[in-house]
């Protein structure tokens, strides 16, 4: 019998993979970045291989690796977690730069980053790990790094991403009615708790789901409103 459950008690990180083919662009958020040896400095990265990033990664034989932070906006997970490259610019209005490889490496909010060439390519069924050898890499921030618990716990909205206290609006939290519900999106699995609002979008504590302005959007995924269910 195998518990999934007992996979989450797995510690993950986050991390922004990027690369680089033919001048274009691409990067996606995954969890499975680890370091294998340390003489040499190799590392490891897993690909779902039907993600644009794999193809580029194939072909290129680069990555790029930004360390999430705490500090990270959850836009970022949004903006290349939740959306294709095939579709979208990832990296408009983004903050980046080019690494000595051309890999794109995110400068905001990142703890650190990597440039790494592929040496090796294990097929593991719908993933490929590419065993790569560090090319360079670089502390940016001694600040903790965002681990995938971090990002869940957010996403289930049990912690907000800033502490009320630094919010610009001062007004007092709106008592929560004993009759509000928890509502859930269909699309990233966030869950919107009145208790907690969304204080990163001035909804105070306390907001009923119902009262949250049309314009709100999701804030991992950013979809509207009408993508949410009720759970409770």
């Amino acid at each position: 019998m195998i518990d999934n459950k007992a996979f989450y008690k797995l510690s993950y990180g986050l991390y922004i993979v990027s690369s680089v083919l033919d001048g274009k662009l691409n990067a996606q958020i995954a969890n499975s970045v680890f370091q294998i040896t340390s003489d040499p400095a190799m590392v490891a990265v897993s690909i779902n291989k039907q993600n644009l990033t794999h193809e580029y990664i194939q072909k290129s034989k680069l990555i790029g690796v930004s360390a999430l932070s705490v500090e990270t906006p959850m836009d970022y997970v949004a903006r290349f977690g939740f959306r294709s490259g095939r579709d979208t610019n990832k990296f408009e209005d983004i903050s980046y730069k080019l690494g000595e490889s051309g890999v794109p490496i995110i400068e905001d909010s990142i703890a650190s980053y990597f440039e790494l060439q592929v040496e090796k390519e294990v097929d593991v069924f719908t993933h490929t790990i590419f065993v790569c050898k560090v090319l360079n890499a670089e502390l940016l921030k001694d600040i903790d790094s965002m681990t995938y618990q971090y990002y869940q716990d957010i996403k289930r909205g049990k912690i907000s991403k800033t502490p009320i206290s630094q919010n610009e609006n001062k007004t007092e939290p709106i008592k929560p009615t004993s009759s509000a519900s928890k509502y859930k999106c269909t699309i990233c699995g966030y869950i919107y708790d009145p208790a907690v609002g969304d204080p990163d979008s001035g909804i105070l504590p306390g907001t009923p789901f119902e009262d949250i302005p049309d314009s709100w959007g999701c804030p991992i995924c950013r979809v509207n409103k009408e993508n949410f269910e009720k759970i409770e």
